[in-house]
């Protein structure tokens, strides 16, 4: 057999295709997804709430809306409301000018803050953005301050060397940053991806899964109804979940070490999310037969942009904005950083996976039922010379 044959086999042409289609797709998807960073940061929603009675404020809120790279920016906002909007990751930063700002600055006699408030339990590109773009405010800010309390203070070369180290510190401090972080991530990566992997591994069980479990409910055709089986590949499914997920959280808490009494929900949803996952990857699968497998690696890759653990649904180009409405992915991820990290609850996350999973589920019935001919049911030989005795008796 000559190479040039070999090549012609079905195997080798597939993997010919298969190295060409992955590499094109990879690519294709991911270069395009990540122009958004930084491109798309002024397109993250973040709040400016001036509740001072003197004019530093006043001027501090107007130079900020005025440079800061942010499209949208409230100011019609209460802090409360903003920092509930921050929680639930509506807002990326919110920025406080407390009451007495102004006057603290005039009395020179306590440091001034103003309040920049940030949530790590969210997309990883928006804390770090937050905290790179903080840390250069407060900079010039202090800068500023630090010059107007100066040129506010009795500048006599003759004072004490007391009352001068006084006087030097009183307008070094005269303006201190406060960076709030809420929802603080414990430090290492591994647990700012946590949400990520622990979504993906179900994800690509799933998906790898349900290219197996169909394949079995094609093979197996004649031996049962066509429902029978469908219900023996969703059984089949359940089972992998329940126990691929014990296993999978395991090894989460052995290298992660989340609370203890976070065990039972995350095992929970991470069964939920191989289920709703399966249901959503089998598709393409009971449509297609095998193909359905190459279709489904381009959804999986654009999922890992459109899931919001590295960027949000601000900063997304419309296609992967899209993707993340319908993705299981993104609200497995949401739901984890929920879970985990944050300090709101899961279920508006988990009840639109669950809705994904119930839609995906319905269109694979609607597959089976209407596109899946049926076949007469092959009786097994010793049932038929069972009947065959049953009816000569």
């Amino acid at each position: 057999m000559k190479f040039t044959a070999f090549l012609k086999t079905r195997g080798a042409t597939a993997a010919i295709f298969m190295g060409i289609f992955y590499a094109v797709a990879m690519l294709g998807i991911f270069l395009p997804g990540y122009t958004a960073i930084p491109g798309n940061i002024d397109k993250l929603p973040i709040a400016i709430i001036n509740d001072d009675a003197g004019k530093n404020g006043a001027m501090i809120a107007e130079n900020l809306q005025e440079n800061l790279p942010f499209k949208e920016i409230e100011t019609d906002i209460t802090n409360k409301q903003a920092i509930k909007d921050l929680e639930h990751n509506d807002l990326a930063l919110v920025v406080h000018i407390p009451k007495t700002f102004s006057e603290n600055i005039q009395k020179g006699e306590a440091s001034s803050s103003i309040d920049f408030t940030i949530n790590e339990a969210g997309a990883t590109v928006v804390s770090s953005t937050m905290n790179s773009i903080v840390t250069e405010i407060n900079s010039q800010l202090s800068a500023q301050f630090s010059q107007q309390t100066a040129q506010g203070v009795l500048m006599n070369f003759n004072v004490p060397e007391k009352q001068a180290a006084d006087l030097a510190e009183k307008i070094e401090k005269s303006y201190v940053g406060n960076v709030v972080t809420i929802n603080e991530i414990p430090d290492g990566m591994n647990h700012n991806m946590l949400p990520m992997f622990l979504t993906m591994a179900g994800y690509v069980g799933a998906m790898i899964g349900a290219m197996q479990l169909v394949g079995a409910f094609r093979a197996s055709r004649g031996k049962a109804s066509k429902t029978r089986l469908f219900t023996y590949v969703q059984m089949a499914a359940l089972l992998i979940a329940v126990v691929s997920s014990i296993i999978a959280v395991g090894v989460a808490y052995l290298i992660d070490k989340p609370s203890g009494d976070l065990f039972f929900g995350i095992v929970g949803q991470q069964i939920l999310n191989y289920m709703v996952c399966f249901n959503f990857t089998a598709i393409l699968i009971f449509l297609f037969g095998e193909g359905g497998m190459i279709l489904n690696l381009p959804i999986l890759l654009m999922q890992t942009i459109a899931n919001g653990a590295t960027i949000t649904r601000d900063m997304m180009h419309a296609p992967y904005e899209w993707m993340s409405h319908i993705s299981p992915m993104y609200y497995s991820v949401q739901a984890y950083f929920a879970n985990l990290f944050g300090s709101i609850s899961p279920s508006p996350y988990i009840w639109s996976m669950t809705a994904v999973g119930s839609v995906a589920m319905l269109i694979n019935i609607a597959i089976v039922a209407f596109l899946h001919k049926p076949m007469p049911v092959q009786v097994p030989e010793t049932e038929v010379e069972k009947k065959a005795a049953e009816i000569t008796a």
